[in-house]
C-alpha cells in the first residue's frame, strides 16, 4: 500500500510538474504577445472600463452598504499575515523545517489590468492580499502539521492540503513511531521546486 501511495504521489508530482511548465509556457507566450501589442490591447481594453462614478451609480445599495465589513477584513488578513511570518522567522529555524516563501502566495497583478476603474483594482487587491495570506498561512501550518501531528484523520476531510497524503494512516502507530523523524525531514520536494524557479 505504502509503495502504491508513493506511486500515486510521484505521478501526481510528474503532472503537477507538467502543469506547471504547460502553464509558464502559455505565461512566457502570452508575455511575448502582449508585448508585442501592449499599445493596442491597452486601448482595447480600456474601451471595456466602467467609469468610477457610473460604477458606484449602478451598484446596489445593500452591495454599497456591506463594503465596510468585507474590508474590515484587512485588519484580520494584516493580523494573520504579521503572525504568520513572526511564527515561521522563529520556529521554521528551530525545527529545522524549510521557510515558506511569502512572494510565492501574494501576487499583485490584477490591479494593473487597465479596463478597472479604481473600486475594481482595490477590490483585486484585497482579494489578491486575502486569499494569498490564506495560502501563505495554510502552507506554514501544513508544515507545522508535517513536523508535530503528520497523522491522517480517521474520516476524509475536504480540500486537504497537498502534504496530506504522506502522513502516517490513522491508527498506525508502528509506522508512526518508526519513521516520524524521516517524515519531518522530508522536504525534498521543496529543494526541487525551489531550484526550477
Amino acid at each position: 500500500m505504502k509503495q502504491q501511495l508513493e506511486e500515486l504521489l510521484a505521478r501526481i508530482r510528474a503532472l503537477q510538474e507538467e502543469v506547471e511548465s504547460s502553464y509558464r509556457d502559455a505565461r512566457e507566450e502570452w508575455e511575448r504577445k502582449r508585448m508585442e501589442l501592449a499599445g493596442e490591447l491597452r486601448r482595447r481594453q480600456r474601451r471595456y472600463k466602467v467609469g468610477l462614478w457610473r460604477f458606484l451609480a449602478e451598484s446596489r445599495p445593500l452591495v454599497v452598504l456591506t463594503a465596510p465589513i468585507i474590508y474590515a477584513g484587512w485588519i484580520a488578513f494584516l493580523l494573520l499575515d504579521l503572525f504568520v511570518s513572526v511564527y515561521q522567522a522563529i520556529c521554521f529555524p528551530v525545527y529545522g523545517i524549510p521557510k515558506v516563501r511569502r512572494a510565492d502566495y501574494l501576487v499583485f497583478d490584477r490591479a494593473l489590468l487597465p479596463y478597472l476603474n479604481l473600486v475594481e483594482k482595490f477590490n483585486c487587491l484585497y482579494c489578491s492580499y486575502g486569499n494569498g495570506v490564506i495560502g501563505f498561512a495554510r502552507e506554514v501550518a501544513a508544515r507545522t502539521e508535517q513536523y508535530w501531528c503528520p497523522i491522517k484523520h480517521a474520516r476524509r476531510i475536504q480540500a486537504a492540503h497537498e502534504r496530506y497524503p504522506r502522513f502516517f494512516d490513522h491508527g498506525d502507530a508502528e509506522m508512526y513511531s518508526r519513521d516520524l523523524e524521516k517524515l519531518r525531514k522530508d522536504y525534498a520536494e521543496l529543494a526541487e521546486r525551489d531550484t526550477r524557479k
